[in-house]
C-alpha cells in the first residue's frame, strides 16, 4: 500500500527540499522523517546521488538503531519492518551524513490493511546549527580512536545522531536544522570542502542544495523555520591553506576574515531578528587565535543576543574528529549554557 509522502501523519524535521511534496529530498545531516503505523511491514525506496564516500541511511525502528547501505547512484529499496503479524511500529529515518550525498525519498509502502497513527506534536523549541564536520557527526562512531587521529574510513563511521548538534537538540527537546558540512570554512577558496575549488559557508548558509558536484544550487526560504537559538560553529577549517590567524593575527587576511565573520552574523541577524546567536568552535584541535577573533567580532557587534561560548576543552580536546563521548561532553556543556539564557518562547 503506497503512502503519499505529504500525509499529515508523516513528521519531517530538517532543511529538506519539499518543493515536490511527493519527492522530498534530504540534503543536510540530521534531517529526518518520523512516523508510526499499525501493520506488518514498511519499506522505503530512495534514489541516491553520490559525490564521495559510501553512503548510509540511518533509522530507528521500534527503538533499535539501524543502518542501510545505499547504492552510489539510483534506487535502493529498504525494508524497515517485516513481521508476520500486525503490530504498532515507530520509525525514524534520518540522514546520517552531510553533503557527500543527497537522496530523494521516492516511496513509502506499508502492508495492505496498515494505517498510520497521528504524528506527535513537534517541539516548540527550535535550534539551528551552522558548522563543519564536527557539527555533522563525521567519524563519530570510531570510538576506538577517542582522543586520537581518525582511522582510515570510507564514511562508515559518520553518524549525525551522535553529533554534538543533534545531541544538544535532544537534551533540550528541540527541533534541529543542522546546516553542517565536513571541511567547510567561512569563506570560499578556504577550508577543505569541494577541493580544489573550495566552497565556504558564505555560499551554503542560505541554500537547500549547495554541493556544486550534485547539481544546481537552490535557495532556502527562511520563513519555513524560525529558530530561537542559532549556533555558529565555524572557524576550524579556515586555517587551510594558510593558518594566517595563528601567524599574523593583525595581518590583512586575518582582518578580512573577522570582517566577513561579522557580516555573516549580521546576515543571520537579518533573517532571525529575535534569535540568540551562540558563536563557538569545538574540541577539535586548533589555534586559539580563531576563538579570540570570534570573541573580538562579537564584542564589536554590541548585540546582547549574540554571545560567545567557550567549552572547557575548546580547541584542545582531540586531534581527530569527536567520537561519541567527546560529542556528549560538548552537548552537556552547550545544553546547560542554552538553558541558562533568558530565551523567549523557550518554555
Amino acid at each position: 500500500m503506497n503512502i503519499k509522502l505529504d500525509r499529515e501523519e508523516l513528521s519531517y524535521i530538517g532543511r529538506i527540499d519539499r518543493r515536490n511534496p511527493q519527492k522530498p529530498e534530504f540534503i543536510f545531516p540530521a534531517s529526518s522523517l518520523h512516523f508510526r503505523f499499525v501493520g506488518k511491514s514498511a519499506a522505503v525506496t530512495v534514489t541516491n546521488k553520490n559525490c564521495y564516500w559510501k553512503n548510509v541511511l540511518g533509522a530507528f525502528v521500534d527503538g533499535v538503531q539501524k543502518r542501510f547501505d545505499l547504492e552510489d547512484q539510483g534506487q535502493t529499496v529498504i525494508s524497515l519492518v517485516d513481521e508476520n503479524h500486525e503490530a504498532e511500529h515507530e520509525v525514524l529515518i534520518f540522514k546520517r551524513m552531510d553533503g557527500c550525498h543527497e537522496f530523494v525519498l521516492e516511496e513509502l509502502n506499508l502492508s495492505d490493511g496498515s494505517y498510520l497513527l497521528p504524528a506527535y506534536a513537534k517541539p516548540k523549541r527550535k535550534i539551528e546549527v551552522y558548522g563543519d564536520s564536527v557539527s555533522a557527526g563525521e567519524v563519530s562512531e570510531a570510538v576506538h580512536c577517542i582522543g586520537r587521529e581518525d582511522p582510515p574510513h570510507n564514511g562508515e563511521f559518520s553518524n549525525s545522531w551522535y553529533s554534538y548538534a543533534w545531541m544538544t537538540a535532544r537534551k533540550l527537546h528541540a527541533q534541529i536544522h543542522d546546516i553542517a558540512q565536513g571541511g567547510i570554512a567561512l569563506m570560499d577558496k578556504t577550508g577543505w570542502f569541494c577541493a580544489p575549488n573550495y566552497v565556504g559557508m558564505e555560499s551554503v548558509w542560505n541554500k537547500i542544495h549547495y554541493n556544486p558536484e550534485l547539481g544546481e544550487a537552490t535557495e532556502w526560504d527562511f520563513s519555513n523555520y524560525i529558530p530561537q537559538v542559532v549556533i555558529v560553529a565555524i572557524g576550524q577549517n579556515d586555517s587551510n591553506p594558510e593558518d594566517y590567524m595563528k601567524t599574523d593575527y593583525d595581518g590583512e587576511n586575518a582582518v578580512l576574515w573577522r570582517e566577513r565573520y561579522k557580516e555573516f552574523l549580521q546576515k543571520l541577524r537579518g533573517k532571525y531578528p529575535d534569535a540568540w546567536i551562540i558563536c563557538c568552535t569545538t574540541l577539535l584541535n586548533h589555534d586559539n587565535a580563531w576563538d579570540e577573533s570570534i570573541e573580538q567580532v562579537r564584542r564589536t557587534l554590541a548585540d546582547g543576543k549574540i554571545v560567545y561560548y567557550q567549552f572547557e576543552r575548546t580547541g584542545k580536546g582531540t586531534p581527530g574528529h569527536l567520537r561519541i563521548p567527546e560529542a556528549e561532553e560538548m552537548a552537556e556543556e552547550l545544553a546547560a549554557y542554552i538553558e541558562s539564557l533568558p530565551i523567549e518562547g523557550w518554555d
